[in-house]
C-alpha cells in the first residue's frame, strides 16, 4: 500500500468534505456512470456536476473516460483506503478511550450495587429489632 503524501491526503479529505461528492462516490461504487447520471439526483447543472467530478479526479477518487460524446466516470478506491488507514489510528485512540470508560462505568455500577446491598442489609437488621 503506497502512502499518500500529506498534500494528497488533504485533497482526498477536501473532496470527501462535500455531501454531493460523497453521494457521487456512493453511486459510482455500484458501477460506471455518466456525468449526467451523477448529476441527476441533484438540482445542479452539468457544469456544476463536472466541477464536483474534477475535485474527485484531482483527489484520484474518480477516473473519467470520454467515449464519443459521453463522459463516463468510475470509482478509484485506492485513495479511500489510504484515508481509511489514516483514520484507523484515531479509531484505535477512541476504542482505547471507550474501553477505559466502559471499565470505569462497570466499576461504578459494581460499587453502587454493593452500596445498595449494604443499605438493604442495614434496613433488614433494623426491621428485625
Amino acid at each position: 500500500m503506497v502512502e499518500l503524501s500529506p498534500e494528497h491526503l488533504d485533497t482526498v479529505f477536501h473532496a470527501l468534505g462535500d455531501s454531493t461528492r460523497r453521494r457521487m462516490l456512493h453511486d459510482l461504487a455500484a458501477g460506471e456512470r455518466s456525468v449526467g447520471e451523477l448529476a441527476a439526483p441533484f438540482d445542479i447543472s452539468l457544469a456544476a456536476a463536472s466541477k464536483h467530478i474534477k475535485a474527485l479526479e484531482k483527489a484520484g477518487l474518480v477516473r473519467r473516460e470520454v467515449r464519443g460524446r459521453s463522459h463516463l466516470c468510475r470509482l478509484e478506491a485506492g485513495p479511500l483506503a489510504e484515508a481509511h488507514a489514516w483514520l484507523a489510528f484515531y479509531e484505535r485512540f477512541w476504542t482505547d478511550r471507550l474501553d477505559v470508560l466502559e471499565r470505569l462505568l462497570r466499576e461504578d455500577a459494581r460499587k453502587d450495587s454493593q452500596s445498595e446491598a449494604q443499605k438493604g442489609a442495614k434496613t433488614s437488621e433494623g426491621d428485625q429489632r
